[in-house]
C-alpha cells in the first residue's frame, strides 16, 4: 500500500470484509450471552407459568365448585345428603377434601357408605350407598330398620311385611343387634322367609321362632352359617316344636 492510499483508508472491498467481520464478531458476542441468560430466561416462564396455574386452579374463581350432585338415594332425601356433605360452593374444586365430604356423609346413619368426586371444571358427585333392613327392630315401642351389620337406621311408620322382627330382652344392646344381624344374614333366603321374630336375651343367647311357633335355640352368632346348614336339614327330617342347633355338631330336636 502506498502512501497515498493509506492517507484514504481502506478500498470499499476492504471495509466491507471488515463490515462483515464486526458483524460475525457482534454475533458470536450476542451468542454467548444468549447461552447464558437462556436457561435463566426458560427457567423464570416456567416457573411464571406453574405459579399462574396455581393460582387459576387453587385460588381463583376459574375452577370454582358451582353445583354439587347426590345420586344413588332412596329414602334419603337430597337436601339430607347435602347438608351433612358441607361442600363449600364457590371454594376452588381442586381445594375440595373429597375425603373429608364422604366422612360427613358415612356418618349418616342410614348411609352404608359414599363415594365423593371432583366433577370437572365445575361440580362435585356424591354417591351414596343407603343401608337395607334386613329386621324390624322394636325400640322404645317403635318399628327400626335394621340393616346386616346390626345398625339401626331408619324408622318405619309400621312394620313393614316379610321383614322378621328382632326383639332384645331387657336393655337395647349394638352388639346384641349386631349377633342378631349376624343369624338371619346367615340364613338361606328359603329359611329366612320362614323367621318371624329373633330373641336376644344376652349375646350368648339367640333364639328363632318360625312360621308355625317352632322356635330354634341359637346360641351365639358363631358358626351360623353351619347352623344354617343343620338347621335347613332338621327343619326337612324332622316335624317337631323345638330345635337348638346351639352346639351344631350335637343338634336336638324336641317334640
Amino acid at each position: 500500500m502506498t502512501d497515498a492510499e493509506a492517507d484514504h483508508g481502506p478500498t470499499p472491498s476492504e471495509a466491507r470484509q471488515q463490515a462483515r467481520m464486526r458483524r460475525r464478531f457482534a454475533r458470536r458476542q450476542w451468542a454467548r450471552r444468549w447461552g447464558v441468560w437462556r436457561p435463566l430466561l426458560a427457567l423464570v416462564l416456567v416457573l411464571g407459568l406453574v405459579a399462574g396455574g396455581g393460582w387459576l386452579v387453587g385460588f381463583s374463581s376459574v375452577l370454582a365448585v358451582e353445583e354439587v350432585v347426590v345420586e344413588g338415594t332412596d329414602h334419603l332425601s337430597v337436601d339430607d345428603v347435602l347438608a351433612a356433605a358441607a361442600v363449600p360452593v364457590g371454594d376452588p374444586l381442586v381445594r375440595v377434601d373429597v375425603a373429608a365430604v364422604a366422612r360427613r356423609v358415612e356418618a349418616m346413619a342410614p348411609v352404608a357408605s359414599a363415594e365423593v368426586e371432583r366433577d370437572w371444571p365445575h361440580g362435585v358427585r356424591v354417591v351414596v350407598s343407603e343401608r337395607v333392613p334386613v329386621a324390624v327392630a322394636w325400640i322404645g315401642g317403635r318399628p327400626r330398620g335394621m340393616d346386616a351389620e346390626g345398625v339401626v337406621f331408619r324408622d318405619f311408620r309400621r312394620a313393614p311385611k316379610g321383614l322378621p322382627t328382632v326383639r332384645v330382652v331387657g336393655d337395647v344392646d349394638r352388639e346384641a343387634l349386631q349377633q342378631a344381624a349376624t343369624v338371619l344374614s346367615a340364613l338361606p333366603a328359603d329359611l329366612a322367609e320362614d323367621v318371624r321374630r329373633v330373641d336376644v336375651e344376652t349375646v350368648d343367647h339367640v333364639s328363632l321362632v318360625l312360621a308355625g311357633g317352632r322356635t330354634v335355640l341359637w346360641g351365639s352368632g358363631e358358626h351360623s352359617e353351619e347352623k344354617a346348614a343343620v338347621l335347613a336339614a332338621l327343619l326337612k327330617a324332622h316335624q317337631a316344636s323345638r330345635y337348638d342347633v346351639s352346639a351344631p355338631g350335637q343338634p336336638v330336636v324336641a317334640d
